[in-house]
C-alpha cells in the first residue's frame, strides 16, 4: 500500500520554463525541493513551460477554475504576497492552511519603480490576514514581517502561546544553492557574443538591471580593471525581462548601454543580452572569473536577498559585492570574496583586481563550506517541517472559524468563511 503523501500546491507569480528570472527559479526550485517528500503541483502564469518532471498547471487569472481546483485538492498552498488578493479559492476555503512566501521586499521595489505603492500595501496587508505561515529569506526580512504581522493584529495571545519566539508564525526560508554540483558544461559565452575576444576574462555581472541596482559603477570600473587587464570583458546575460509582462518595468539599460558606448567599450568590452536562457546559466558562471553584485545605498539593499550571489556560491565564483544587503553578508562571512561601498568604482576596480590575480581554485574549500550551509535541503528545513504537520494559525481558527488543521477540511463546518476579507476593508477604511 502506497504511503500517505500531503500535497502541496506551490504558487509562482513569475514565468516558469527555459527563459526564468529570480521569482520563477525560486518557486521552481521550493517545488523541486518539497517534491522530494510531498506530491507537488507547481503553478505558474500562462506562458510558463514545464521544468524537469514537476506537474505544472498554468493560469491566466486566479479565478481560473483549474486554480481553485488544485488549492482545494491540496494540504498546504505556498503562495507568493502578490499573488494572494488574485486568488478567490484562499477566501472561499479558508480551512486551507497557507504558506505565504514575503522573500521579495515588494513595498521598497514598487517605491523605486515609481509604481503603485498602496497597491502593494494592500497585498501584504491582505497576505499578512490570511497567512497561517509566512516565509522570508533572511533575518531582516523576518523583523521586517513580525513589525507588519503585529500592525495588522497577527502578534496576539494565540500566536503567541503556540510559540513564544513566533518561528511558526514567521520563519526564513532562503533560497538556496542546487545540492548537485554545478553540471559539466560546454562554453556558451562566445555563442552568445560573437565578438568576444578569445582570451577574455569575463566579469559576469548575474541578473537584471533594475532601478535599486548599480551596474554603471560597474561599467566605470572597467575603465582602470582594463588599464591592468586589458583582456577584462564585463558581460551582462539578462537586461530584459522574460515576463512579456514585465516589458515596461523600469530599468538601467539604456543609460548602461549609453555609458558602454561613450566610453567605447560597447561590444569591445562591455557586452548586453536579451536573457540568456537558463540552461546556459552554468556555462556562463563556469567560464566567468568574477561575479558581480553592486547595489544603490537604499532601503531595498537592507531587506534585499540577491539570488545571484547563491549561483556565484554555487559555481565557486569569486565575488564583488556592495555592502549592505544579507547576502553581501555571506560573502564575507564565508570569505568569498570582497566587499566595496556603494558607488565605489575605485573599490570594484581594486576588488576585481584582486581576485581576478588569485587562482580561481585557490578559495574553492571557503565555497564548499558554503554551499553546505546554503543549500537547498537547509533552506527549506522550516517549510518541510510546517508541510509534514499543516495548520491553520490559532488566530485565525478563532477569527475566522477555520478547522484548525485540513483534516476539517470539507465537513461544512467552515463558519465565518471570508471574514478577514471584511477585516481588511475595515482596516484599510480606517488607516
Amino acid at each position: 500500500m502506497a504511503a500517505f503523501r500531503n500535497k502541496v500546491v506551490v504558487f509562482s507569480h513569475d514565468l516558469v520554463g527555459p527563459r526564468m528570472a529570480g521569482p520563477g527559479v525560486r518557486y521552481y526550485r521550493l517545488a523541486q525541493a518539497l517534491a522530494r517528500e510531498f506530491e507537488v503541483v507547481l503553478v505558474a502564469p500562462a506562458g510558463s513551460e514545464p521544468a524537469g518532471e514537476l506537474p505544472l498547471l498554468t493560469f491566466r487569472t486566479g479565478a481560473d477554475p483549474t486554480v481553485g481546483a488544485a488549492v482545494r485538492k491540496a494540504h498546504v498552498a505556498v503562495v507568493p504576497v502578490s499573488l494572494v488578493p488574485h486568488l478567490p479559492v484562499l477566501a472561499e476555503e479558508p480551512w486551507v492552511p497557507v504558506v505565504v512566501d514575503g522573500y521579495d521586499p515588494l513595498l521598497a521595489e514598487t517605491l523605486m519603480l515609481g509604481a503603485d505603492a498602496d497597491a502593494v500595501r494592500s497585498a501584504q496587508t491582505l497576505a499578512a490576514l490570511r497567512g497561517d505561515f509566512f516565509i522570508c529569506a533572511g533575518e531582516r526580512q523576518r523583523d521586517w514581517w513580525l513589525g507588519w504581522l503585529e500592525a495588522v493584529g497577527r502578534v496576539n495571545p494565540h500566536t503567541w502561546a503556540e510559540d513564544p519566539t513566533l518561528r511558526r508564525l514567521v520563519d526564513v526560508v532562503p533560497s538556496g544553492i542546487p545540492d548537485e554540483p554545478l553540471p559539466a558544461c560546454v562554453p556558451v559565452a562566445r555563442r552568445i557574443w560573437p565578438d568576444l575576444p578569445a582570451d577574455a576574462e569575463l566579469l559576469l555581472w548575474g541578473g537584471g538591471l533594475w532601478p535599486w541596482l548599480d551596474p554603471l559603477t560597474a561599467i566605470r570600473a572597467l575603465v582602470r580593471i582594463r588599464a591592468v587587464r586589458p583582456q577584462a570583458c564585463l558581460i551582462f546575460p539578462g537586461v530584459r525581462h522574460p515576463n512579456p509582462g514585465m516589458v515596461n518595468i523600469p530599468t538601467h539599460h539604456d543609460a548602461a548601454v549609453s555609458l558602454a558606448r561613450s566610453l567605447g567599450l560597447l561590444g569591445r568590452a562591455v557586452f548586453f543580452s536579451e536573457w540568456t536562457p537558463y540552461s546556459d546559466w552554468p556555462g556562463l558562471l563556469a567560464e566567468s572569473r568574477v561575479g558581480l553584485s553592486l547595489h544603490l545605498d537604499t532601503v531595498e539593499a537592507r531587506l534585499a536577498f540577491r539570488g545571484r550571489i547563491l549561483d556565484y556560491i554555487w559555481a565557486a565564483l569569486p565575488v564583488v559585492a556592495t555592502r549592505g544587503d544579507e547576502t553581501a553578508g555571506w560573502v564575507e562571512r564565508y570569505g568569498l570574496g570582497i566587499l566595496v561601498e556603494p558607488g565605489d568604482e575605485a573599490g570594484v576596480a581594486r576588488a576585481a583586481l584582486t581576485l581576478l590575480g588569485l587562482p580561481r581554485e585557490s578559495l574553492h574549500s571557503n565555497f564548499e563550506a558554503a554551499r553546505r550551509a546554503l543549500s537547498w535541503s537547509e533552506a527549506v528545513r522550516p517549510l518541510m517541517a510546517f508541510c509534514r504537520m499543516p495548520r491553520c494559525a490559532p488566530d485565525r481558527v478563532q477569527r475566522d472559524g477555520a478547522p484548525a488543521g485540513p483534516s476539517a477540511a470539507g465537513d461544512g463546518s467552515v463558519g465565518r468563511r471570508g471574514d478577514w476579507v471584511n477585516r481588511l476593508r475595515r482596516w484599510l477604511a480606517g488607516s
